[in-house]
C-alpha cells in the first residue's frame, strides 16, 4: 500500500499548504442551471432490425423513458412508444421482430433478491416488470407478461423470455396468459434461438456451474452439451443450425472480488455438433496473461463469422482485444493490434465484418472502426475529438447507427451512410435549454500519484478564471471501478450525468478534476488488474492522493479549499480521503459508497463469510475506510438509497453510527425506495443540488473563517 511513501508526500504537501495564506474568493455565478446541464436526453441500446433498414434505441427524457426509431430513407428520428412520467420505470432489452416491424420492450427493473421490482416513487400499488411489443404501424404498445429478455422466434410466431429463472414463452399474434415453455433447475439466461426457430439453446446456470442447454420446440425435449463441472456460457449457433459454439470458463472456488486477478487456469472455446451432442475443444487460452476471461460490451462474446470465423475477445498481449480462429482450431489471428483496447462490439449482417468502438490512439475518447474476421487492417469510421458508441449496422449493411458525443454537446443518435457522411437522426430532441455554448473543454492531463504510478485524468477549469486566482477545487471519482472517465459526455447514464455535474461546478467557479483510478478500464489488464486493488490492500488510494497533492501544487487552486465527492466505488474512494487524509481533503461527498468490503462482498456474494478465511477478511477490513475513521475530522454529506441492490444500504449506517461516536455528524439526504442507479430524473437534480451546496458552504467560505464558526453549519471538526 505504500504507506510510508502516501504519508511523506502528505505532509509536505501540508507543509507547503501552510506556507501560503488562505485567499478568500468569491462565488462564481453559474452560467447556466443544474437543470438545464441535466436537460438532455439520454440515449441507449442502439439496435438495429434484421430487415428493413430500421434501427431504434431507448432514450430517457429527463425521466420518462421512450423507445425512439428512425427508418430509411429519410432516418429522421421519432417516437415510437408515449410515456410521460417520470416514474422510474426504465425501459431496455429492445428485441425485434423477424419482419422488422415491432418491438418488444422490457419495462421495470429487475427485481432484488427478495423478489422487490425497483419502486423509485413507492407507489402504493407497487410496481412490475413487464415485456411489451410495439408496432412502427401505429397502435398502442401490446403487454406479453412479466418477465425479461425477450427473444423472438425466427419463425416469428413465439417470443421466448425469463421469469424467476425460467423460460416461458408466448405467441406474438394471439393475445393470452404466457405459458412456462422449460421447467428445468437453476436460472436461465442468454436465449438464443437456432437459425429456423426449431431449437433454443440457453445458459443455466447453477450456482457453481453452469450448463449450455438446448430445447427443441417440436419434441419438447431439453438436452444439455458436454455437461462438467465449468462454468459454460455464450452459446451462438453456426449458420447452418447444427453446431453451437460456446465459452468455457474452468471452475474455481476461490473469491476473487475487488481484488486483482492477472491469471487463471485458461478458458476455452468449445463447439458442439446439436444432432449427435459430441463437443471439442477448437482453441484453449494460453497460460499467462490473458487466461483470464475479459468479455466486451455485447450481446454476445462469441461472433460466427464468414468462412466459419469464430471471432471473440481475449487480453494475450494486455489489452482487450478482437481475435478469430478457425472451426479446426489452431493458433488465435489478432484483429485488432495495437496499444488499445476494444468495448463496443458488433457484426455486419454478412457476417464479413466487425464493428466496434475503441480508444485506439484517442486515449480518453472512443472512436468507431472495423475489421474482417478474416484479418487485415482495421479502418476508423470514425475520427476527431468526439466520442461514439454502441454501433448498429442496418440490415442491408450500408449504413452504421451509433450514439455519439462531444465536450460540449451531450450523447444523441447518429447514423453514417455508405457515403461517409455522419449526421444526427434526432437532432430536435436536445432542448433549446441546453446550455452547449457555455460548456468547457476538458483538458487531458496526467498526474503521478503517491507511489509514482501515472493517473489520466480530466481539469475542468472555470471559464471566468483570471490569472493569479486562486479557486476551491473539488476532485471527482467514478464508480466501478470498471469504468473510464472520457474527455466528453460518458456512454453511460450515470457518468453522464456526473459529467454534467462537473460542467456544472466548474461554471460555478470550481477547479474540477476527474480521475481514473487504477482499477478502472481503458488504460491495459495491468492497469485495470492493478496490485494490491480494491479489497486486497486499496492500493488506488494513492491516486486519490496523488490528485490531492496535485491540485495542492496548481497555481490556480486554494489549497486550504478542497473537496472530493463520488459515488459507489467512488464513495468508497472518498471515504478513504476523508478517513486518511482529511487535512488534504476538506469536505466529501459520499454517494452510496462501500466502507467495509466484507459487507460489500457479501451484497454480490450472499455466501460469504468472513470466518472461512480471517486473514483475506483482515485484509479486507484493513483495505476499507471502517479501519481509518478515527483520522477523520472533514464534513461529509452521505447520500442513499435504501433500496440499493449494489451496496447495501446498511453501509450508510454503519459510517453514520461511526462517525457519531467520534464527533462527527454527517448531513444526510436518503431516498426511500431508490436504488443504486437513482432512477427518477428528478432525485439527480436533487442530489447534484444538495452536492452543489454542500460545497458551497464548506469551501466558497475560508477555512480559517469556518474554524471560527461562520460556516454556515457544522458537520464535524474542520
Amino acid at each position: 500500500m505504500h504507506t510510508g511513501l502516501s504519508s511523506r508526500l502528505l505532509h509536505t504537501g501540508i507543509a507547503l499548504a501552510l506556507m501560503i495564506p488562505a485567499l478568500a474568493v468569491a462565488q462564481s455565478a453559474p452560467a447556466f442551471t443544474l437543470e438545464a446541464a441535466l436537460s438532455a436526453p439520454f440515449p441507449s441500446g442502439m439496435v438495429a432490425a434484421p430487415k428493413g433498414g430500421a434501427v431504434a434505441w431507448v432514450m430517457d427524457e429527463r425521466g420518462p423513458r421512450n423507445i425512439w426509431v428512425a427508418e430509411p430513407p429519410a432516418y429522421r428520428g421519432r417516437r415510437l412508444t408515449s410515456y410521460t412520467a417520470d416514474d422510474g420505470q426504465e425501459i431496455s432489452e429492445l428485441a425485434w421482430t423477424p419482419d422488422g416491424r415491432s418491438l418488444f420492450y422490457v419495462r421495470g427493473g429487475e427485481a432484488n433478491r427478495a423478489g422487490e421490482v425497483p419502486n423509485p416513487t413507492s407507489d402504493p400499488a407497487g410496481a412490475e416488470q413487464l415485456i411489451w411489443r410495439a408496432s412502427l404501424d401505429g397502435g398502442s404498445p401490446v403487454r406479453i407478461g412479466s418477465g425479461s429478455s425477450p427473444v423472438s422466434s425466427p419463425r416469428g410466431d413465439i417470443v421466448a423470455f425469463v421469469r424467476s429463472g425460467q423460460i416461458f414463452a408466448a405467441s406474438v399474434a394471439n393475445a393470452g396468459e404466457p405459458t412456462q415453455l422449460i421447467h428445468a433447475r437453476g436460472g436461465a439466461s442468454s436465449l438464443r434461438w437456432s437459425p429456423d426457430g426449431s431449437k433454443l439453446a440457453f445458459t443455466s446456470n447453477r450456482g457453481d456451474h453452469a450448463f449450455i442447454a438446448v430445447y427443441t420446440v417440436a419434441t419438447k425435449a431439453l438436452r444439455f452439451v458436454a455437461p462438467t463441472v465449468d462454468r459454460d456460457g455464450g452459446p451462438v449457433w453456426s449458420p447452418d443450425g447444427t453446431r453451437i459454439a460456446f465459452l468455457r470458463i474452468p471452475a474455481s472456488s476461490s473469491l476473487s472480488l475487488f481484488d486483482p486477478v492477472r491469471q487463471s487456469q485458461p478458458w476455452s472455446i468449445v463447439l458442439a455438433d446439436v444432432a449427435s451432442g459430441t463437443a471439442r475443444t477448437i482453441w484453449r487460452a494460453l497460460p499467462g496473461m490473458g487466461s483470464a476471461f475479459s468479455g466486451i460490451v455485447a450481446d454476445d462474446q462469441l461472433f460466427w463469422g464468414q468462412d466459419d470465423r469464430l471471432v471473440f475477445p481475449w487480453e494475450r498481449d494486455g489489452w482487450t482485444h478482437l481475435y478469430s480462429v478457425g472451426l479446426d482450431g489452431g493458433a488465435a489471428e489478432l484483429l485488432t493490434p495495437g496499444a488499445f483496447e476494444v468495448e463496443h462490439v458488433t457484426m455486419t449482417p454478412n457476417r464479413h465484418e466487425m464493428v466496434f468502438s475503441s480508444n485506439q490512439g484517442d486515449i480518453d475518447r472512443r472512436h468507431l472502426w472495423r475489421v474482417s474476421v478474416r484479418g487485415g487492417p482495421p479502418s476508423a469510421i470514425t475520427t476527431g475529438k468526439g466520442i461514439e458508441w454502441s454501433p448498429a449496422v442496418t440490415s442491408d449493411g450500408q449504413t452504421i447507427a451509433f450514439l455519439r458525443s462531444t465536450a460540449t454537446l451531450a450523447a444523441r443518435a447518429a447514423l453514417r451512410s455508405s457515403g461517409g457522411d455522419v449526421r444526427d437522426i434526432a437532432a430536435d430532441a436536445i432542448p433549446a435549454t441546453f446550455p452547449e455554448q457555455k460548456l468547457v473543454e476538458p483538458e487531458s492531463v496526467v498526474y503521478a500519484a503517491a507511489d509514482g504510478m501515472k493517473i489520466h485524468a480530466q481539469l475542468f477549469r472555470p471559464p471566468d478564471l483570471r490569472p493569479g486566482e486562486r479557486r476551491p477545487a473539488v476532485v471527482f471519482i467514478h464508480g466501478g471501478s470498471r469504468r473510464q472517465m472520457l474527455l466528453g459526455w460518458h456512454y453511460m447514464n450515470y457518468y453522464n450525468f456526473a459529467y454534467a455535474m462537473n460542467q456544472y461546478m466548474a461554471s460555478k467557479g470550481y477547479v474540477v478534476l476527474s480521475i481514473n483510478y487504477r482499477s478502472g478500464i481503458g488504460y491495459g489488464m495491468e492497469f485495470r488488474e492493478a496490485e494490491r486493488y480494491g479489497s486486497s490492500g486499496a492500493s488506488e488510494f494513492n491516486d486519490v492522493l496523488g490528485a490531492g497533492l496535485y491540485l495542492r501544487a496548481r497555481e490556480d487552486v486554494d489549497p486550504a479549499r478542497i473537496g472530493i465527492w463520488g459515488g459507489s466505488y467512488g464513495g468508497y474512494l472518498t471515504a478513504h480521503a476523508l478517513a486518511r487524509a482529511s487535512d488534504l481533503y476538506s469536505a466529501g461527498v459520499d454517494i452510496h459508497g462501500v466502507h467495509d468490503w466484507n459487507v460489500g462482498i457479501r451484497t454480490f456474494v450472499p455466501s460469504y463469510n468472513k470466518l472461512a478465511d480471517p486473514e483475506k477478511a483482515r485484509l479486507a477490513f484493513q483495505s476499507s475506510p471502517m479501519a481509518y475513521l478515527d483520522g477523520w475530522r472533514s464534513p461529509v454529506l452521505v447520500i442513499h438509497g435504501d433500496d440499493d441492490r449494489n451496496v447495501s444500504f446498511s453501509e450508510t449506517v454503519a459510517l453514520v453510527e461511526q462517525l457519531r461516536q467520534r464527533g462527527i455528524e454527517p448531513e444526510q439526504l436518503v431516498f426511500p425506495d431508490e436504488i443504486h442507479d437513482f432512477l427518477l430524473h428528478r432525485h439527480w437534480v436533487q442530489l447534484y443540488e444538495a452536492t452543489a451546496d454542500f460545497f458551497d458552504r464548506k469551501l466558497i467560505v475560508p477555512r480559517t473563517e469556518r474554524r471560527n464558526g461562520s460556516s454556515g453549519g457544522s458537520s464535524g471538526r474542520p
